[in-house]
């Protein structure tokens, strides 16, 4: 750290660094700024969005409760779906019900998904981010945190401009592989280590030029066909694919088409390509898993053209810019939530976001093998205490990289939670900045009073 400190050229200081701009760090961003913080934003893409953008992993999965009847993650997630909406870039939940296109036909789990354009998001988040008065720094990646003794003070990057650093009173660790927490000494487990797993990635597309009417109808001829057997899911399109692999035009490992409509009629985001362990946190290792991607995508398509009716005339609109991560890292924090909290529907004191995204575990029995387990209640809560790191102070955690079991993050991995995670941790950091604490010392309830009074819903202690 020391040899690196002196190669310094530009020197910044806040109040909370946000370290990545992807779901959680963008409203871990603004909340913060819009509590009066003085925030530095550094993300490695040109634009925010994460995985929603770079990614074009989509759409946001369910906000409401299991029973589809109420929205329970709003808070800015909200404000940002409404906003797309007004512009055309972006269906509202309300309008949108499982085993639809909208969903693949999916039911389960899948009622009240928002569909949207990842051009109109990066738009929406660039100008919120504005709005809030938050700096932000695209094309810099983040290299070390700057820590004295257990305490977090700030961070190392690098852009064109050279090697940068901030303090800062409080960092945010939102880059989904819990880098800042992990280069700070933080323990973590890394994926399922009791299965030695880790979830499938995935190379997302985007295509258009469907003549959607036609490609919908071939599902409603066959959706008597949709079956689960020896833990796979046999839905959209199987017939087909199984056409295809009979003539020697298939050879991945999967059975369906992951294939949702978007905003526009013609157009269609494509969620089937699966890339076995990939260690994110490893740059051979996600190069090899890029290459791959976009050869699945490639065969996914020219399969898409010649047996899936209505994609006859179609074309490839974008590849994604980044690989859909799923899982890496788990930092342990003060709480580690577990599957059986998120299965009973528990509700913690000191939660902050309610939610009932159904537990989401790919290729653990093989890389044709889905588990999509429903929770038993109508919401389950996330602890503030799962965004903070055991052994690390003057930082906290958002999105996928929280303190939670590898089972229990496939629940709260899909992003609308994360911006909910994002959302609480901007506020906590604000206030920790405001007080000269370390957010390990907030008022909890504090916290929660300002998150219900920006539109977050908390539900009830269960």
């Amino acid at each position: 750290m020391n040899e690196m400190t002196l190669s310094i050229q530009k020197q910044y200081t806040c109040d909370v660094l946000v370290v990545g701009g992807g779901p959680a760090g963008v409203t871990a961003a603004i909340a913060a700024a819009r509590e009066g913080a003085d925030v530095l934003l550094i993300e490695q893409g040109g634009f925010c969005g994460g995985m929603a953008t770079r990614g074009l992993v989509g759409p946001f999965m369910t906000c409401y409760d299991a029973e589809g009847k109420e929205m329970i993650i709003r808070g800015l997630f909200r404000e940002i779906v409404e906003r797309m909406v007004e512009r055309g870039f972006a269906i509202h939940p309300s309008e949108v019900m499982g085993g639809t296109a909208y969903t693949s036909w999916i039911k389960i789990g899948h009622d009240h998904v928002t569909p949207f354009e990842a051009e109109g998001l990066k738009l929406v988040l660039d100008e919120m981010l504005t709005e809030a008065g938050v700096r932000v720094l695209y094309h810099t990646d983040f290299l070390e945190p700057i820590v004295e003794g257990n305490i977090v003070k700030g961070g190392v990057f690098h852009s064109k401009s050279g090697i940068g650093a901030s303090s800062a009173k409080v960092v945010i660790d939102a880059t989904g592989d819990g880098d800042v927490a992990y280069r700070a000494g933080a323990s973590y487990e890394m994926g399922n280590e009791e299965l030695g797993l880790i979830q499938p990635a995935t190379m997302f597309f985007r295509i258009s030029g469907v003549d959607s009417a036609v490609t919908e109808a071939d599902i409603q001829a066959n959706l008597h066909n949709f079956y689960r057997k020896d833990g796979v899911n046999y839905r959209s399109f199987h017939w087909r694919v199984s056409e295809a692999k009979e003539n020697g035009d298939w050879s991945l490992k999967r059975v369906s088409i992951g294939l949702f409509k978007m905003p526009k009629d013609d157009e269609w985001c494509v969620n089937t390509s699966r890339i076995m362990g990939v260690d994110s946190t490893d740059a051979e290792s996600v190069t090899a898993a890029e290459i791959e991607g976009r050869r699945q995508a490639d065969e996914i398509f020219r399969f898409l053209k010649k047996y899936v009716p209505g994609c006859e005339k179609a074309t490839i609109k974008s590849t994604a810019s980044h690989l859909g991560i799923r899982e890496s890292r788990h930092i342990l924090g003060e709480y580690r939530l577990r599957a059986e909290d998120l299965l009973a529907a528990k509700v913690p004191e000191d939660r902050i976001l309610v939610a009932a995204n159904s537990v989401d575990v790919h290729g653990r029995f093989g890389p044709t093998s889905n588990e999509y387990v429903p929770i038993e209640g109508s919401y389950y809560g996330v602890p503030y205490r799962s965004l903070l790191p055991k052994e690390i102070d003057g930082l906290l955690l958002a999105g996928r990289c929280v303190s939670a079991d590898s089972t229990a993050a496939g629940a709260i991995r899909v992003m609308p939670p994360c911006m909910a995670m994002g959302q609480a941790a901007g506020i906590a950091a604000a206030m920790a900045a405001e007080l000269a604490l370390s957010p390990k010392k907030i008022d909890v309830r504090e916290l929660q009073n300002r998150l219900t009074e920006r539109d977050a819903y908390l539900g009830e202690v269960r």
